[in-house]
């Protein structure tokens, strides 16, 4: 028989606490991979977060904001914004140079204030790319109106798509990694991963008015190059035709080519580096594709291989034409 139950005994406290941090203790010393105890440099996933909605209010001004802005106070309100911006932003660059520093050579990063002129110019470089993003951004937020039937007005595509969300974030992801930046843009995008379903790698190159109908479930690679005007919808995937090389394949071209103008449907997935659609060309719904398809030229899930075919390049497809989903 059981004793029976102390009545002085503290149930709101687990009485193994100190074993646990014992063999916890004991386990950190042993694995470097899971831990960055004493690290002098790392950037910060809650400040990488904190920069993307500090540059949402400035890209956006008057759709974030918590006070209404109007034409006589925006421009302190913009004035406060970037300050903050510029201050949190250089700390987290600063932050990842260093770290990526010592990553190459344990320690060098740690000493070297050469980093520090780095993070500004950096920085400053990424303030001054502001007014683009701005006008990059606009085109896409026009591409999503103009694609989508359903939409009441652009307001409606920059509050409520999850399509505008993941590609502001990659635009400003891929610009800080086109700047020298590691680790910070690998955050954010991992961020608007998990916010919307949408995986850009922020390596990905992306034309203007570029639109994700229905976003969730795409998956775009580091060395993808998007054209101007295209539209992709839920589930796609631009990916890599294999990784079982792992590391071997590290900074070579593994992700397709997609030019102008191409439209891609639902489920559809494309692989590989040498892999090109061209211009003007639309890839059916849960069609699987690892070879290359000329301008103009319609691919049909037609299995067992997808069915390529021409198609006269001023014939626009109707309503009942349409290849994909939509609501």
């Amino acid at each position: 028989m059981a004793p029976p139950p102390d009545h002085n005994t503290d149930l709101t406290r687990s009485n193994q606490i100190d074993k646990v941090v014992d063999a916890l203790m004991d386990s950190y010393p042993k694995d470097a991979k899971t831990q960055h105890i004493d690290a002098t440099f790392l950037p910060s996933r809650e400040e990488a977060i904190r920069i993307i909605e500090l540059l949402r209010r400035i890209v956006f001004p008057g759709f974030f904001d918590k006070r209404r802005i109007t034409s006589d106070n925006v421009r302190f309100h913009i004035g406060e914004l970037l300050s903050e911006l510029d201050e949190v932003l250089y700390e987290q660059v600063r932050q990842s140079l260093r770290y990526g520093q010592n990553l190459k050579d344990q320690g060098s990063g740690d000493a070297c204030e050469e980093y520090d002129s780095k993070a500004r110019e950096a920085t400053d470089a990424m303030l001054a790319y502001l007014p683009e993003l701005r006008d990059a951004i606009s085109l896409d937020v026009q591409a999503a109106f103009d694609g989508d039937p359903a939409a009441k007005g652009t307001d409606e595509a920059v509050f409520c798509y999850p399509g505008i969300d993941a590609i502001f974030i990659h635009r400003v992801a891929h610009k800080l990694c086109t700047l020298g930046v590691p680790m910070l843009p690998r955050i954010m995008s991992e961020y608007a991963h998990n916010e919307t379903g949408v995986d850009i790698h922020p390596g990905a190159t992306i034309g203007e008015s570029f639109f994700i109908d229905h976003a969730t479930g795409v998956v775009i690679g580091e060395t993808c190059i998007i054209g101007n005007r295209v539209k992709v919808y839920q589930g796609v995937t631009l990916g890599a035709l294999s990784t079982k090389g792992g590391q071997s394949w590290r900074g070579r071209k593994r992700h397709p080519t997609i030019e102008d103008d191409v439209t891609i449907y639902a489920g559809a997935t494309i692989l590989g580096g040498d892999t090109t659609i061209g211009a003007r060309s639309t890839i059916a719904g849960s069609v699987f594709m690892t070879k290359s398809v000329p301008p103009d030229h319609t691919v049909l899930a037609d299995h067992p291989t997808p069915k390529v075919k021409a198609r006269r390049a001023a014939k626009q497809p109707s309503p009942e034409q349409d290849l994909g989903g939509g609501i």
